[in-house]
């Protein structure tokens, strides 16, 4: 039996190296690299999954923006009831520039530089 070349040729395996370290940013942006469970240091998979639903419904263009206008955000993008009873649990009069803290600001916790390897 004879075997043909496994290779792609240079094209497709340039291609598909530059597609695995685009996929390596997006799952680790700032190459944070020692993680758990692919979370980030100092988070859990289940809070690393809590952050990621609630930024899903806070559009960019709503911040920076308080309360309200990431209730109004999450609404428009018909976000489920419990994103939108955990929006409503922040406090009035605050300004939020991240979907990080918004996270941390109810409760949840972010990487944790100060562990980075």
């Amino acid at each position: 039996m004879q075997r043909g070349n496994t290779k792609h040729g240079v094209a497709l395996d340039e291609r598909l190296r530059r597609e695995d370290e685009i996929e390596a940013r997006r799952v680790d942006p700032e190459g944070e690299g020692d993680r758990t469970g692919g979370a980030p240091v100092g988070m859990t998979p289940d809070e690393v999954e809590g952050r990621s639903n609630l930024g899903r419904y806070i559009p960019k263009r709503c911040l920076p923006g308080d309360r309200d206008a990431l209730i109004a955000g999450a609404t428009e993008l018909a976000a489920p009831d419990e994103v939108l009873d955990a929006l409503r649990m922040l406090p009035a009069g605050t300004r939020f520039e991240t979907v990080n803290q918004v996270w941390a600001a109810l409760g949840g916790r972010n990487e944790d530089p100060a562990r980075r390897p």
